[in-house]
């Protein structure tokens, strides 16, 4: 990152405004990373980009456009979402609900009911999708699940909207856009809010993007006008520093191929405090299995951990969960791993 942005310092020449939408060259990169080099979308341009202030001011561009122009859309979200999910919509003024997703009794995803669910949605309402490393389960849908998932959508003709947030940080770039890819098949339209704030470390510079995917060229820059038009009415341009960060990692060789490298050091030792949690409190003599925490993808996890359980933890050892019982996997070490597996042993224990 570091090299990426004192090539850029050395090379910057104005500090003038960015087009609306921010840059071809970023949106082409974006697009790339997202669908693949080789995508039929990214040859027939019917996929358009805007530049956005990280992946919650991309979520609330769409909001916006969606007040604007179908006021009566319900957005369907998982249960459970990130929490910042349903305050951007309801703050846009638009209609919330939720669909089944995961099963509390096995710890993973309840296939069945999630497809259920989406088979009521209505027509013209908006389904939001993860589209890897669930947050805050960390539990994702299969690519037979994803291939369902489109069926769905083209059969229903509900808007899907994918929240991709972590792309690089569960099984490997192109293995986590498996499901984004399956959703993009010609005829389907969606939209996809992505970030770098994780992947590329870059939560301070706020680089994001939204990505409209239509049927055609023409629909695309229909569709990014009305884009632009809230981004307008919003903060006008998008910020040009990351994003220009992030377009020189991308666009050159040896610094993409060196992100990579850090990329895969960070998923790696996500999943290696995954196997050493896991391993620990098997260690620990507990009665509950808890190697579904291995299975499951990302920076987060539900624990199983009730409240009265995440209580005891903060109360006796000022270890702090969020009181749904989701973890920060990114924040276990090897260093810390014994006494917070210890720790929940007691709990498991003392507090049913």
């Amino acid at each position: 990152m570091k090299e990426a942005e004192r090539r850029r310092l050395a090379e910057e020449k104005t500090k003038s405004y960015k087009p609306i939408e921010g840059t071809p060259e970023f949106g082409g990169a974006v697009q790339e990373l997202l669908f693949g080099q080789a995508h039929e979308l990214i040859r027939s341009r019917r996929a358009a980009t805007a530049h956005t202030p990280g992946g919650t001011g991309a979520l609330r561009v769409v909001a916006d456009t969606l007040r604007r122009l179908h006021p009566a859309a319900t957005v369907w979200l998982s249960d459970p979402t990130w929490a910042n999910h349903s305050n951007v919509f309801k703050t846009a003024g638009l209609a919330v609900k939720t669909y089944r997703y995961f099963d509390a009794s096995t710890d993973r995803l309840d296939a069945a009911g999630f497809l259920r669910s989406l088979e009521r949605v209505p027509a013209g309402d908006v389904v939001l999708l993860h589209a890897c490393c669930h947050n805050p389960t960390g539990v994702d849908p299969s690519p037979t699940e994803w291939s369902s998932i489109a069926d769905l959508g083209a059969e229903r003709r509900f808007l899907l909207l994918v929240d991709f947030a972590y792309q690089g940080l569960g099984t490997g770039l192109d293995e986590d856009a498996v499901g984004l890819r399956e959703l993009a098949r010609p005829g389907l339209e969606l939209i996809v809010c992505s970030s770098f704030s994780k992947n590329f470390g870059l939560y301070s510079e706020r680089v994001g993007a939204l990505t409209a995917v239509t049927a055609s060229e023409t629909e695309a820059q229909t569709v990014l006008s009305q884009i632009k038009a809230s981004i307008r009415a919003n903060y006008s341009n998008p910020p040009a520093h990351g994003g220009a960060i992030v377009g020189t990692i991308l666009g050159d060789p040896e610094l993409r191929d060196l992100w990579l490298e850090e990329l895969a050091e960070m998923r790696d030792r996500i999943a290696g405090m995954r196997r050493l949690f896991v391993e620990t409190l098997a260690d620990q003599a507990i009665e509950r299995d808890f190697s579904f925490i291995e299975e499951q993808k990302g920076m987060f996890s539900f624990s199983g951990l009730n409240r009265a359980q995440v209580d005891a933890l903060r109360e006796k050892d000022s270890i702090y969960i969020v009181g749904s019982g989701r973890i920060n996997v990114a924040g276990m070490t090897e260093q810390n791993m014994r006494p917070l597996c210890q720790a929940i042993a007691r709990v498991l224990r003392d507090v049913p």
